[in-house]
């Protein structure tokens, strides 16, 4: 199993306001646009970047080690991973297939990028860390689900199968459910928080002040550049990509459903009491429809 990226506290993530304020005025001048926009500047060399900058190549690296990156090199990451976290919905429409590529080429592009992100996910992923975690849900007071917009269907989907596992789990989807859920918690409870790209401020706010009051905090995003990544003790990446417009949430359920599984396992016999419990209510519950 190929290593994934490191994702813990022990990787400074540092936000690009945080890099920039490093430097002097006239060095923060030339390198923002970069920062503004960084799609345009992805896998520059350092002498093309200078170029487009209208600075010369020995200043850009002395901007580069300004801003604490170690190489130049890593400069080119961090400026791919803000261009993933800044990405719209109309850079996705226009990095897919031509626009008038036949309707089936658009939908192999889409399921094909489905799996790209399903493969990495299943290369990278670290079970040590699925069992960790588990073990958490199982010895904390609470467990707080925070996501908002798209996202929040992630944190309902987790939720109701959490629930069904008896774990002690709620989620706050909207800015008034998470300031009231997050100010009661503490060091004994942990929060969940689902955020991609730029990282949506209900859900950035709501695991920031989790943090600060002492909670464990674990956060999910698509690039270590996420805000979530700043204030979580841990996070897990997964990509949300896709060819059209929006978002692919293949790669962040196939981690639920990881958890999930891994929940149900920790404490076999328990879940199959639970389950057994559950048996007469799925099969003659008035929820379902009786043909």
């Amino acid at each position: 199993m190929r290593k994934s990226r490191k994702v813990t506290r022990s990787v400074l993530v540092m936000s690009p306001s945080a890099r920039i304020s490093l430097l002097s005025p006239k060095r923060q001048q030339i390198i923002r646009p970069a920062f503004e926009r960084p799609r345009e500047f992805v896998l520059m060399s350092v002498r093309a970047m200078a170029k487009r900058l209208r600075t010369d190549p020995a200043t850009m690296v002395r901007i580069v080690r300004g801003m604490k990156f170690e190489s130049y090199r890593e400069f080119q990451h961090y400026v791919h991973e803000l261009s993933i976290a800044h990405a719209t919905s109309l850079d996705t429409m226009q990095t897919g297939p031509p626009a008038r590529s036949a309707i089936s080429t658009q939908v192999r592009a889409s399921l094909d990028q489905d799996l790209k992100s399903l493969n990495h996910l299943a290369q990278t992923i670290e079970p040590a860390r699925i069992a960790a975690l588990v073990r958490r849900l199982y010895s904390v007071r609470r467990v707080v689900l925070l996501g908002g917009d798209l996202a929040a269907n992630l944190v309902n989907f987790l939720e109701h199968l959490l629930i069904i596992l008896g774990l002690p789990v709620t989620s706050a989807t909207t800015p008034a459910e998470v300031v009231h859920k997050v100010r009661m918690l503490g060091k004994r409870d942990l929060v969940i928080a689902v955020s991609h790209g730029r990282g949506l401020r209900q859900t950035v706010e709501g695991l920031r002040q989790a943090r600060a009051q002492g909670a464990y905090c674990v956060g999910i995003t698509n690039t270590l550049v996420s805000p979530i990544g700043q204030f979580a003790h841990e996070f897990f990446l997964t990509s949300i990509a896709t060819p059209s417009f929006g978002a692919s949430y293949v790669a962040p359920m196939a981690l639920f459903n990881v958890i999930v599984l891994a929940c149900a396992n920790h404490r076999r016999s328990r879940t199959l009491k639970l389950a057994k419990q559950l048996e007469q209510e799925e099969r003659h519950g008035f929820r379902w429809y009786e043909s």
